[in-house]
C-alpha cells in the first residue's frame, strides 16, 4: 500500500485513496477514455505573476502526467488544490469538442456542493461516476481498449 503525505491524509484517508482508484476503474470500465485525479497542497505561485490560478494549473499537471498522449485525446482531470479548496476539470481536446466548457462547470459544481459538506470522497466519486457516463456515450470501450493511463490518485 502506497503511503501518502501527511497533509492529504487530512483531507483522504487511505481507504478513501483506495475507493477513489476502485471508482477511476469502474467508470474506465466502459469507456476508451482516461480519468486521473491529481491532488496538490496548493496551487504553486512560482507559477503565477497574478493569483494563482487553478485552471492554469490543471493544464500543466495534465500535460506532466502525459494526458494529452492519449490516442484519441479524450484523457481528463480532476485537480484539486486541497488546502486552498481549489479545483477545476479539464477535459483533452477530443472530449471537450463534444461537451465543452458547460460539461465541466457542472461536473465542478456537483464536486463543490459535496466538498461543502465536507465530503470530499463523494465528492470526487460522483464526478468520476458523472465524468465515466459522459466518457462512455462519446468514447465506449472497445475490444482491444488498453489502459493508458494510472488509475491511482496522483500527489505533488
Amino acid at each position: 500500500m502506497r503511503r501518502h503525505p501527511r497533509w492529504t491524509r487530512a483531507f483522504l484517508s487511505e481507504a478513501d485513496f483506495d475507493a477513489i482508484t476502485r471508482a477511476i476503474k469502474t467508470a474506465e470500465a466502459r469507456t476508451s477514455a482516461e480519468i486521473r485525479v491529481h491532488l496538490e497542497r496548493r496551487v504553486p505561485r512560482r507559477l503565477f505573476r497574478r493569483a494563482p490560478d487553478p485552471l492554469a494549473r490543471a493544464r500543466h499537471v495534465f500535460r506532466r502526467l502525459g494526458m494529452h498522449r492519449t490516442a484519441e485525446r479524450h484523457g481528463v482531470l480532476i485537480y484539486l488544490a486541497v488546502e486552498e479548496r481549489r479545483l477545476a476539470v479539464i477535459g483533452d481536446e477530443g472530449i471537450h469538442a463534444r461537451v465543452g466548457d458547460r460539461h465541466w462547470h457542472g461536473v465542478r459544481d456537483l464536486m463543490v456542493e459535496k466538498l461543502r459538506a465536507n465530503a470530499p470522497r463523494e465528492a470526487i466519486e460522483r464526478a468520476i461516476e458523472e465524468l465515466g457516463r459522459a466518457l462512455a456515450e462519446h468514447y465506449p470501450r472497445r475490444p482491444d481498449d488498453t489502459n493508458e493511463l494510472s488509475d491511482e490518485v496522483s500527489v505533488s
